[in-house]
């Protein structure tokens, strides 16, 4: 509970116990005692929201972006409210920018498509938009504006990124609730930008590359499936363990994995190590800067090949590797190698292709596979039941004839387990 004090001067102050369980206070000046009594009903709301985990109400929340710069500095100061952004950062465009440059947790390309977004919020908005002026139903025209004209994917990470952004705001106290809550983002998969790059492709691009590194950095993205720049821009040769044929893998966005050195992949390592010069640290050498035009060059070599470009090169190389794997693999043995969940593999990744079609046509299947090499692994499980040896002639597993197990079938599994001896009851 808090309580309204007036000294001797008439100036008003307002003391709480906070959920530290320390006693604070809020100096209000010379205000009237209605005035007084209203902060305090709000400051009791705003300290239960905060001991609870809770967040604040649409009343309170309100209030919060109505009041003064001067009152919510005093809320901040005994925590009850963040700090609140400066004015001149109450514009869209000011906010936003502040918000993106604190974010200094995020890997470079989520703040790449964080300054993507904002682009398009401002470009919609403008600029000097004051963002306390945006309500609900402006973030639906904005999401009705995102879905005509860009593809569903697209609007959907803008929107979410909104959703973000508008929170954000709101912990700041310079809008009461989120605008864009309640705006459906839609799906971010996109199965239009789907591409299988076969490995009759590939071998044209490599065939096709210039050098040796781009051979390599060509077999890391399609044959290792790696992120491309970033994860073969990471790659040193320490990393590569030629005896037990895995190489580790050093994600900036998910960490360190192991992969295995697929006979796909050795040869071009083997090449790029046996070219590599003495103190090189790392497998590739040409360009250590990941945000340079990858891309552009790539896309040259394609043509080279013979081939046309594809909307996400190395995207869809990667995808291609993790198709090919779950085909043999299971899933979760093939997320570990790839470096990705198995529902994002699901909805980002995995495609059917012409040889599935093919393999189902013929009535062929994994389960079929996997029998085959049972079958071959364990020869003894599927011989004649007659080579079975007669367990009965052992001292200790003699029972009397009539309760033996009876005479395996042709090709049936023959069990060593015997019934065990027992008393007078017979054994079933």
């Amino acid at each position: 509970m808090a309580s309204v004090t007036t000294d001797r001067n008439g100036l008003r102050r307002i003391q709480f116990v906070n959920t530290d369980g320390q006693r604070k206070a809020i100096y209000l000046g010379k205000v009237p005692i209605k005035t007084a009594n209203e902060i305090r009903l709000k400051v009791e709301a705003l300290n239960s929201a905060k001991g609870s985990g809770l967040s604040f109400d649409n009343e309170t929340a309100g209030w919060i972006a109505k009041i003064g710069d001067e009152l919510a500095s005093k809320l901040a100061a005994v925590g009850l409210i963040p700090e609140r952004v400066p004015t001149e950062y109450a514009t869209l465009g000011g906010f936003l920018s502040e918000y993106i440059a604190t974010r200094t947790d995020v890997k470079p390309n989520t703040k790449r498509n964080l300054i993507q977004s904002r682009r398009y919020l401002v470009a919609f908005y403008g600029e000097g938009r004051d963002i306390r002026s945006i309500r609900q139903a402006d973030a639906d025209r904005f999401g009705f504006d995102m879905k005509g004209k860009y593809a569903e994917a697209t609007a959907a990470r803008v929107i979410k990124h909104a959703r973000q952004f508008f929170t954000a705001a709101n912990r700041a106290g310079l809008v009461p609730a989120d605008p864009f809550a309640k705006v459906k983002a839609g799906s971010m998969e996109n199965r239009d930008r789907m591409f299988f790059v076969t490995v009759e492709a590939t071998e044209k691009l490599i065939e096709a590359a210039p050098d040796h590194q781009w051979r390599l950095l060509i077999a890391l993205s399609r044959y290792g499936g790696l992120r491309t720049p970033s994860e073969p821009l990471a790659l040193t040769w320490a990393d590569v363990d030629w005896e037990k044929n895995k190489v580790l893998i050093r994600s900036p966005k998910t960490g360190n994995r192991w992969l295995p050195l697929f006979p796909e992949l050795r040869p071009h390592l083997e090449e790029a190590f046996d070219r590599a010069e003495a103190g090189d640290v790392y497998a590739l050498t040409k360009t250590r800067d990941a945000g340079s035009n990858f891309r552009t060059t790539f896309e040259k070599i394609i043509y080279r090949a013979g081939l046309l470009p594809w909307e996400k090169p190395f995207q869809n190389m990667r995808a291609s590797r993790e198709t090919e794997l779950a085909a043999d693999y299971p899933l979760h043995v093939v997320t570990e190698w790839i470096g990705n969940s198995a529902p994002v593999a699901a909805k980002h990744y995995l495609s059917v292709t012409d040889a599935d079609f093919d393999r189902a046509a013929k009535g062929y299947s994994k389960s079929d596979a996997k029998s085959d090499a049972v079958k071959a692994h364990n020869p003894t499980q599927y011989r004649n039941a007659s080579t079975c040896p007669d367990m009965s002639m052992s001292p200790q597993m003699q029972v009397p004839r009539e309760f033996r197990p009876p005479v395996a079938s042709l090709d049936t599994y023959c069990t060593t387990e015997q019934i065990p001896l027992t008393g007078v009851e017979p054994v079933f």
